[in-house]
């Protein structure tokens, strides 16, 4: 911790000077309070607050028996502390990567899956374009994190992946209008909707086909501060690319989704909103491995077991 003199105000008073981050403006901006201390204690103390609003990635991460939030930098990821959703603080403690065990990135009330929503997809699968989202859920015990296997169910006959770029909401919102509602998210992370398709097209519903346990793979970390229309979707089966799709293609951009899906429902910190798959959708078998790329992101990687 660093400390400081300043002189003191015309009325004998001393100043803080406390740093407020402002990425709008500048790193930080500055702000000069006064305070009325005792005469001799004017030696001040110069502290850096962090706000969600700056550009980060954040992590969430196992470690020796415990969990921790932090920022993703280069091979480390830094503690920190308070809200990943509001103010927080990046502390001295860091770790190499090669130590933690990433974990979802967040632990949300509900995912909201959006389907039909780039347009080779779409079309693929011979269907209209939509004039509405298209949305089902997915329960939160299909979730996985980073390097967790899909497991392949017993019943299953054809598991398929379909790689997908997710939102994460930031704060609570109802009926958000559509040019307010990227206020709304914090940031953007990888998904795997992952799906039985024989169940899809015998049941005709998604809830079962897309609800098995690990058929949610999240991660590997929530990148803030990205364009939504101007990022590459990729996934890789093996290591061979197999999906390839740009958001700017989606019929329904994120805006308009959490705009609409906020009119059905209110929407948490920490909820997800993923926004449908490219074409190129496939199955796959035990022993894969899947791999969902998203620009400014990372890769998500997980294996298939049974």
């Amino acid at each position: 911790m660093e400390y400081f003199s300043l002189p003191r105000d015309e009325r004998k008073r001393p100043l803080f000077l406390l740093l407020i981050p402002n990425s709008q403006i500048e790193e930080y901006a500055t702000i000069i309070i006064s305070f009325s201390f005792p005469k001799e204690s004017h030696m001040m103390r110069k502290t850096q607050v962090r706000s969600s609003e700056v550009c980060m990635k954040f992590a969430r991460f196992h470690r020796k028996g415990k969990v921790y939030y932090g920022v993703w930098e280069g091979n480390f990821v830094r503690e920190i502390s308070g809200s990943i959703f509001e103010d927080y603080q990046i502390l001295p403690e860091q770790y190499p990567m090669g130590e933690v065990r990433l974990l979802t990135p967040v632990v949300p009330s509900k995912i909201l899956c959006v389907g039909l929503n780039f347009r080779d997809h779409i079309a693929e699968l011979g269907e209209p374009i939509p004039k509405f989202p298209s949305h089902f859920l997915k329960s939160p015990t299909s979730l996985i994190g980073p390097e967790e296997p899909v497991i392949f169910p017993r019943i299953a006959r054809r598991v398929d992946y379909e790689g997908e770029l997710a939102a994460v909401i930031k704060s609570k919102a109802k009926d958000v209008l559509a040019e307010d509602a990227l206020k709304y998210v914090l940031g953007y992370t990888c998904f795997n909707d992952v799906t039985e398709r024989e169940l899809t097209r015998v049941q005709g519903q998604l809830t079962r086909s897309k609800g098995f346990d690990t058929f949610g793979p999240l991660g590997p970390c929530i990148a803030t501060d990205l364009d939504p229309t101007q990022l590459q979707v990729q996934t890789f089966l093996n290591g061979k690319k197999v999906q390839e799709g740009f958001t700017g293609n989606m019929v329904f951009s994120v805006a308009f989704l959490v705009h609409y899906l906020s009119q059905c429902m209110t929407l948490y910190p920490g909820d997800i909103i993923s926004t449908g798959t490219p074409g190129g959708i496939g199955p796959m078998k035990i022993g894969d491995i899947v791999e969902v790329k998203v620009d400014g992101i990372g890769t998500l990687r997980n294996p298939i077991k049974g």
